[in-house]
């Protein structure tokens, strides 16, 4: 289990009140880009932030203005460095002093019926892990609350048991069956969110359910495959080309071999490997046309319902 600590900004933040002390006025300042009312960072840095790296420097700026704020929901998820899919739209709070939950801006202060508990880390006040497992299961797409779920059981030893105590000791009903299914099929086994999400593809689609991060010993070797059904001597490789670094062409060339020879010594060994990516991933038709086309049978029929809107998130640009 990791401690938990917070990621930091990925870029620094500036006060207004900082910065005109310093006889700088960031309204007048094109160098610099406002991350919310009264909180600038360097337009450059912004510039080369991915959307959920600007998503986590909003919450850190709101955590600047609202140093007592307890976040929830995405915004607990990203300073606790659980996944995020695009550019989530709103800062998450809880404030229980209120009546309803109520929107102002791009920030929700979210309320209950029931105490909820929050920790302290490093002086931010922020949602359980399991908490904010059971919030983004409830809320979001299926295979994304999967990836949230896998991530804290692997991470902070988050356990389907206290996700189903948590969420039972809840009076709102609302999203249960999401939660319930994501208890069902979450694990720590699961390495990242194109696994996670590839893993409810093919639930979904009505393969077999997979052994996972199954090691193979191979002429002396030990090789480690995603995923693995091996009565149908069938292997899954989800974005494993990787993204290779433009910094370091041999090192990438080398990454390229490596991963042929491996391949090749699975096959030698009767391995049949499908390989698709996280984009085919959330398409649906990655795992599925790869697997099919490696020989594995489907033993259930599809949940086309839950294949329809794979990479839909609404509540993220």
């Amino acid at each position: 289990m990791h401690a938990l600590a917070l990621r930091p900004s990925p870029a620094p933040l500036i006060r207004t009140a900082d910065a005109e002390r310093a006889g700088r006025y960031p309204h007048k300042d094109g160098d610099l880009h406002r991350v919310r009312p009264g909180v600038y960072t360097r337009r450059e840095d912004w510039d080369g932030l991915a959307p959920w790296d600007r998503y986590l420097a909003r919450v850190h700026a709101y955590a600047l203005i609202r140093p007592d704020a307890i976040f929830s929901h995405e915004s607990a998820a990203a300073l606790l460095g659980l996944p995020l899919f695009g550019h989530p739209l709103r800062i998450h709070v809880f404030d229980d002093r209120r009546s309803r939950s109520l929107a102002h801006g791009d920030v929700i202060a979210h309320t209950s019926a029931d105490a909820r508990r929050c920790t302290t880390v490093e002086g931010r006040r922020i949602s359980r892990p399991v908490d904010a497992v059971v919030d983004l299961a409830r809320a979001l797409p299926p295979a994304f609350g999967l990836s949230v779920a896998d991530a804290a059981s692997r991470r902070f030893d988050v356990t389907p048991d206290w996700v189903r105590e948590t969420m039972s000791a809840q009076r709102s009903i609302r999203g249960r069956r999401r939660v319930e299914w994501v208890c069902e099929h979450m694990t720590g086994d699961s390495e990242s969110v194109a696994e996670s999400v590839s893993r409810a593809v093919a639930h979904w689609h009505g393969f077999p359910e997979p052994l996972l991060q199954a090691e193979h010993r191979v002429a002396g070797r030990v090789y480690r495959s995603d995923f693995c059904w091996p009565e149908f001597r069938v292997l899954g490789e989800v974005d494993g080309w990787m993204k290779y670094s433009d910094d370091d062409p041999a090192d990438a060339a080398m990454t390229v071999r490596n991963e042929k020879r491996r391949e090749d010594a699975l096959r030698r060994a009767g391995w049949r490997i499908a390989r698709w990516d996280y984009a085919g991933a959330l398409r649906g038709d990655g795992p599925y046309d790869a697997l099919r086309a490696a020989g594995l049978p489907l033993v259930r029929p599809a949940d086309t319902a839950q294949l329809l809107g794979i990479g839909r998130n609404p509540r993220s640009r």
